[in-house]
């Protein structure tokens, strides 16, 4: 797991400079969280992390390069986004 999360926080890095390696894997870690718990919550099956990590790919690949800009009222990415705007 530990692997993965890694390489792919490396992915969300390349595609967005802007973001730090500890903040490209806490958005790594809360996009596979929410994912999963999406899914979950609309009662698809587990499917297993291959799919869970093709998702957030594909997330990365299209929406990695403004991730910086996101803002959410969700409380799990709050985190994200500082007092003075979106992490720049």
């Amino acid at each position: 797991m530990e692997e993965r999360f890694d390489r792919l926080a490396k992915l969300l890095q390349k595609k967005n400079p802007a973001l730090t390696n500890q903040e490209a894997r806490e958005w790594v870690e809360g996009l596979w969280e929410d994912f999963e718990s999406t899914r979950a919550k609309a009662g698809w099956e587990y499917e297993g992390q291959d799919v869970t990590e093709k998702m957030v790919t594909q997330l990365i690949t299209s929406y990695g390069h403004k991730l910086h800009e996101y803002f959410s009222n969700n409380p799990k990415f709050q985190r994200f986004v500082k007092k003075d705007g979106p992490i720049q």
